[in-house]
């Protein structure tokens, strides 16, 4: 954990700069092939002042976790439990606000994945997603819009359909399938697609 700043807004300039450092290190190189020397040097510090804020590379790592999870959560938690919003509202919304934070940090899927798979990241349980999820308005409306189907499938395929893309878009474009502008221009497709195609799934007999 970081330690409180004794000299006021230049130790918190430090401690933030030290924070965006990692961010991209542990985004670049992942947690197990980064040194709090990387980080140091990135951050444009000496090696002493980097761990007189962060004691360990795990704590802060944890903290670079803790808000890539939130940023991703927070996309989508706010949507999912408004009950003044229509499923098919939250379809959209969902869709378009991942699309456009995905744009924005295309490598932040995969390097969640990757680390949320290791054994250095134990706080994910502390995070009462179930609860949220499972009791939030659009779990309820696909309940009484399908109760034949685990709504749990339609999240995923929601999901799904939104961000593989960006995990696959490394495959996308050094195969020359596409380029970072018609990347980018099929995400922005999909916001419209993706909703249509749910929409229609909610319709599929079995």
């Amino acid at each position: 954990m970081a330690k409180k700043n004794k000299a006021g807004s230049d130790s918190l300039s430090t401690e933030e700069k030290i924070k965006a450092a990692a961010r991209k290190v542990f985004l670049r190189k992942g947690f197990s092939a980064t040194r709090t020397r990387d980080i140091a040097e990135e951050a444009g510090i000496n090696l002493a002042l980097l761990n007189y804020y962060f004691r360990s590379k795990q704590k802060l790592f944890e903290e670079v976790m803790k808000e890539k999870i939130q940023t991703l959560l927070q996309t989508v938690i706010p949507v999912l439990i408004n009950p003044a919003t229509t499923l098919e509202e939250k379809m959209k919304l969902i869709v378009a606000n991942y699309i456009e934070v995905l744009i924005a940090n295309n490598d932040l899927p995969i390097f969640v994945l990757n680390e949320l798979r290791k054994e250095n990241v134990n706080f994910i349980s502390n995070i009462p997603i179930q609860k949220v999820l499972l009791q939030s308005s659009f779990m309820i409306q696909l309940k009484e819009r399908r109760s034949d189907i685990n709504p749990i499938h339609f999240l995923v395929s929601l999901l799904g359909m939104t961000i593989f893309p960006f995990v696959a878009k490394p495959i996308l474009t050094q195969s020359g399938l596409v380029n970072e502008k018609d990347f980018q221009s099929l995400m922005k497709e999909r916001e419209d697609l993706i909703p249509v195609w749910m929409m229609a799934l909610l319709k599929t007999k079995l």
